[in-house]
């Protein structure tokens, strides 16, 4: 495994990271949980990406039980705070961040994160109080560092104007082959702060593993198969998407490589993003995918991939459909 610094941070993380959406919030059982988060520590990862919806509190609650069984300085811990934990309870406003970030170190079982993310953006809260919120939980010593998932460069620099480079240390965008739309505006923005990405959905929410063929039916068992994917199902699952990913077999092939250690690969292929965050139902599938840490893509097998994707829609750099856009409340 390799590491990379974590923004302006202290933080050194594992290139490869695992997260915990739609798996340790309940789609798989507690003892494959488990079993997946112990294989991370055996591939030498060392970051763990959580977040408080993530099952309303059940992935949290469950790397709480897991990762306690580990000193706290092996590994780095992030969550995140806006998504709808009840009726009452969402958003980016003092009163939320102050009882969410409680609540998710309760279930953590732990004093403190060493990363806390602004999950999206709240156009429905004053900027300057979700500023000021965030770096309170820091003050107080609940979270070491901060990071924003989706934001938008407008929304990165009124924060950064506000409280200056050093507010946050990371951003987590979408990112992978077929969805390259950060490299327009959002690194740029963020490069200038000296915020590092640790992205989301490097696989592309697994359409770049290849098992999804052009004309089949969904596998059962996979995540589009998931009601809870039909959001982003049309960005990455059509057909000019998924012959382009039978295009880049041959090229992984003649890399020595997997198709998901090319796709991983790729997104490291940038300096400015410090981890990929990986999902995992089995052991195998972590270190897989931790053995594309340290894979050097040469020249020639960038201008294959280029080639392999030609004209997919959704690799063009355009802003992500994910970021919370609207009128800052200042």
């Amino acid at each position: 495994m390799r590491f990379r610094k974590l923004g302006s941070s202290d933080l050194e993380v594992s290139e490869i990271s695992l997260g915990s959406w739609l798996t340790y919030s309940g789609g798989i059982q507690a003892e494959q949980t488990r079993a997946c988060t112990e294989a991370a520590f055996d591939a030498g990862i060392n970051f763990f990406d959580t977040a408080n919806v993530y099952g309303r509190g059940a992935a949290e609650s469950a790397w709480g039980e897991i990762l306690s069984q580990h000193p706290r300085d092996s590994y780095v811990l992030a969550t995140k705070v806006w998504g709808q934990m009840s009726d009452t309870d969402q958003g980016l406003s003092g009163e939320q961040i102050g009882k969410q970030i409680d609540a998710s170190l309760q279930r953590l079982r732990t004093d403190h994160v060493d990363l806390y993310q602004a999950h999206r953006f709240d156009v429905t809260v004053p900027i300057e109080e979700t500023v000021e919120a965030l770096q309170k939980v820091v003050r107080q010593g609940k979270a070491r560092y901060l990071g924003f998932s989706e934001w938008t460069p407008e929304q990165i620099r009124t924060a950064v104007d506000i409280a200056g480079p050093e507010l946050f240390v990371s951003s987590q965008p979408q990112y992978s082959m077929l969805w390259q739309a950060p490299e327009a505006e959002v690194f740029p923005v963020c490069a200038a702060s000296g915020i590092s990405h640790i992205v989301w959905s490097p696989l592309a929410q697994g359409v770049l593993t290849g098992k999804y063929k052009p004309g089949q039916p969904l596998p059962a068992d996979s995540r589009f198969a998931n009601d809870a994917m039909s959001g982003s199902k049309d960005l990455v699952l059509n057909d000019a998407a998924l012959e382009a990913v039978q295009r880049l077999v041959p090229v992984a092939e003649g890399a020595g490589l997997s198709l998901p250690s090319l796709a991983l690969a790729w997104v490291l292929r940038r300096g400015e993003v410090a981890s990929a965050i990986t999902g995992a139902s089995r052991p195998e599938q972590v270190h897989a995918n931790a053995a594309a840490a340290g894979v050097h893509l040469t020249d020639d097998v960038l201008a294959a991939v280029d080639a392999a994707l030609g004209d997919v829609p959704v690799s063009r750099p355009t802003l992500a459909p994910f970021a919370a856009e609207g009128v800052l409340r200042r």
